[in-house]
């Protein structure tokens, strides 16, 4: 319930600024300011979270990509993505691979100090699927690159320093 306060009180002020003036404007109500400020927050503060509320069951239910993250049980495997487009997003990684098979999570590597994308990630896919990905989607044309798909390597000990 605090999230989804936290959420709608942007929201909820906007829509009581919005009647404030509103109310300013119509010159025969001739309501005081502070009567203004309080019918808008009382509207706010109702309508608001029941909108959040309708607009989030919504959006969860029809198939947003927030929804479209799979919770898959079996035998998984990691792909490493390289030269992947610097404006690439994970939800678009994510359809393209879910075209030959599960995916189960992307992530997108990021450099630390910029925070701009770094050209490589990872996708974590069903492990029945990675081959097939691997022959469909490496030396792939995506958004103008050529992707190059394989299977990840473990992490050593001494990798996780930056290059």
């Amino acid at each position: 319930m605090l999230a989804n306060l936290q959420r709608s009180l942007p929201f909820t002020l906007a829509l009581a600024i919005i009647v404030y003036l509103l109310l300013l404007l119509i010159p025969d109500l001739a309501l005081s300011a502070s009567v203004s400020v309080a019918i808008g927050i009382v509207l706010g503060g109702v309508l608001v979270p029941i909108l959040v509320e309708v607009k989030g069951a919504s959006l969860d239910s029809t198939g947003s990509p927030a929804a479209a993250k799979t919770n898959y049980d079996g035998e998984t495997a990691t792909l490493y993505v390289g030269n992947l487009p610097y404006r690439a997003n994970e939800d678009a990684v994510r359809e393209l691979f879910q075209k030959f098979g599960v995916v189960v999570n992307v992530r997108l590597m990021k450099d630390r100090q910029t925070g701009r994308r770094r050209g490589f990630g990872f996708v974590e896919v069903a492990a029945k699927d990675a081959n097939k990905m691997i022959q469909k989607l490496n030396d792939f044309a995506f958004q103008e690159r050529t992707l190059k798909v394989r299977e990840a390597k473990e992490r050593q000990d001494g990798d996780d320093n930056d290059e």
